[in-house]
């Protein structure tokens, strides 16, 4: 094929003078800011949010939750070797800093990310090796065929060694133990914007990138994108009726309807990918917080009855004004395995509960704290509250704990819980990722966020191989007979799949993303 020189640089330059003629700030809220800015350390989404403008992942999943080439232009399996994936690397790139990006630096980040410290390391439990065949060629060796390989990338941030060896950042925070590093509070990434200043959980400027690989491909309409985190939902809302932000994310569902009626403000919603659940200790032998020398929640008969007296539907209601979905399981309906027989909600039963909770022995009830987020998923601390009234009608008297996210996943973290409130979203959109950080029995690599204790032989093999077969029937009934035996144990509570709504100025082009994380580099104006 021949190319047109002239016609090409001509194109070109057109593309990036009209992604650069639009001169604008976005002042974008949510209710809580990005745990760390090590892009290693923590798994959750709005950490992610924010780092997905900084770095880049060798692919990731667009608006519309397609995947697409990041810093990788291509992915495959090796024509010798089904065990190796082969990663092309994009050429060109450097970082915010002037570091010129290969292959190097991708080895570094994905062996990074499988740091013991790294809550990204569940994604890549079945990498043995990872090696640069050339400068811009990375080979991922596995532990055997892993279809899943590229899924498990798309929020796998690309680090520079040589930065991250300069500041001392090798190896990644350690959350949990409230570790600070370089990295937690300063970013060098490839990404549409880069970093002018960052005062967490107050506010955070970025600039556009101009030097960004992909600025002929993507709008890039923001020169300034203004984060600042407001807990406060009315005051989210205010902020964004009197002109101080434009985008508000996570719209409170009390002022939906209010929102869409003002002037100058629009919504736009759409089914989340996060499904909304309580978890429960089941393998001490007394409960911390109970007021019983024994642990209720390790009689199935005790967990049933809890999963009777949650009325999600009332939750929906009256607590989410139908904005969610009850759910029967914690998959949403975008991931492979999903069942619609078993996200099926049963009626709330209280005397049925009641009478399974005599049948354990516990017809007098027994007291437990049960600790929630404040601020992480839509009316998280009003839904325990209304757990808190329904479970009281069964006998059991629940001591309510609503703290920021900072502080709950921190403890979480540290198995200080008994009962516990959760969301969960599945980027992989694979049930596999469920089962590898909440159903496995939680050890160096896997069961990560697996706080109940829950142990099953056949569910630990059926999750690891359910990342190795290729076959798709196969893999489904692998799928299939995990779902069967956990939803059977009731290993947790599903409440909902979470509904989105994201509110904006009118002049603003921008799709809601069910995985709740706005990519700005696609955001348009209308003017």
């Amino acid at each position: 094929m021949t190319f047109n020189k002239t016609l090409l640089a001509t194109a070109v330059i057109g593309a990036m003078l009209a992604s650069t003629a639009h001169a604008e700030t976005l002042r974008w809220t949510r209710s809580a800011d990005s745990l760390t800015m090590d892009p290693h350390s923590q798994n959750e989404g709005p950490t992610h949010s924010v780092n997905h403008q900084i770095f880049d992942t060798l692919l990731y999943q667009d608006m519309d939750v397609e995947y697409q080439p990041g810093l990788a232009t291509d992915w495959y399996v090796h024509e010798d070797d089904p065990s190796v994936w082969v990663f092309e690397i994009r050429e060109g790139v450097t970082f915010h800093e002037g570091q010129a990006l290969t292959a190097d630096d991708v080895v570094f980040s994905l062996n990074r990310a499988r740091h013991e410290n790294a809550d990204m390391r569940g994604l890549l439990t079945s990498i043995v090796e990872v090696r640069a065949a050339d400068d811009f060629t990375v080979e991922v060796v596995t532990d055997g065929p892993n279809p899943l390989l590229p899924n498990n990338l798309t929020n796998l941030f690309i680090m520079s060694r040589a930065w991250a060896e300069e500041h001392g950042v090798e190896e990644p925070q350690d959350y949990a133990a409230g570790e600070e590093t370089y990295a937690v509070r300063n970013a060098n990434g490839t990404g549409p914007f880069r970093v002018v200043s960052r005062e967490p959980d107050v506010r955070t400027v970025f600039e556009r990138n101009d030097d960004f690989w992909g600025i002929d491909h993507y709008p890039m309409e923001i020169s300034e994108l203004i984060f600042t985190p407001i807990e406060s939902a009315s005051t989210r809302v205010a902020a964004l009726l009197s002109g101080e932000v434009d985008f508000l994310q996570e719209t409170p569902v009390q002022d939906i309807e209010r929102l869409s009626q003002a002037d100058g403000i629009k919504n736009e919603q759409g089914a989340e990918n996060r499904t909304i659940f309580l978890g429960m200790r089941m393998d001490l032998e007394v409960l911390d917080s109970a007021d019983v020398d024994s642990n209720p929640f390790a009689d199935r008969r005790v967990r049933e009855a809890i999963n009777l007296a949650v009325d999600a539907t009332t939750i929906q209601s009256a607590v989410m004004r139908g904005n969610s979905e009850p759910a029967g399981m914690i998959a949403p309906p975008f991931v492979t395995g999903y069942s619609e027989e078993m996200d099926e909600v049963l009626p709330a039963d209280t005397e049925r509960a009641q009478a399974l909770m005599e049948e354990a022995g516990y017809g007098d009830g027994f007291r437990v704290t049960l600790n929630c987020s404040n601020d992480r998923y839509v009316n998280d601390e009003q839904i325990c509250q209304a757990v808190v009234s329904m479970l009281a009608r069964i006998g059991i008297t629940v001591d309510l704990v609503a703290q920021t996210r900072s502080l709950h996943f921190a403890e979480m973290a540290r198995e200080e819980y008994d009962f516990y409130l959760l969301g969960w979203g599945v980027p992989t959109m694979d049930s596999e990722y469920i089962f590898n950080y909440l159903y496995h029995t939680k050890e160096e690599d896997r069961g990560s966020w697996n706080f109940t204790g829950y142990s099953d032989e056949r569910v630990d093999e059926l999750t690891v191989a359910m990342g190795q077969e290729v076959d798709e029937e196969a893999r489904n009934e692998m799928i299939s007979e995990a779902w069967q035996i956990v939803h059977d144990e009731i290993v947790y509570i599903p409440i909902h799949h979470q509904m989105l709504t994201w509110s904006m100025r009118d002049d603003i082009d921008f799709q809601v993303q069910s995985e709740n994380d706005p990519h700005f580099k696609y955001l348009k104006f209308n003017n």
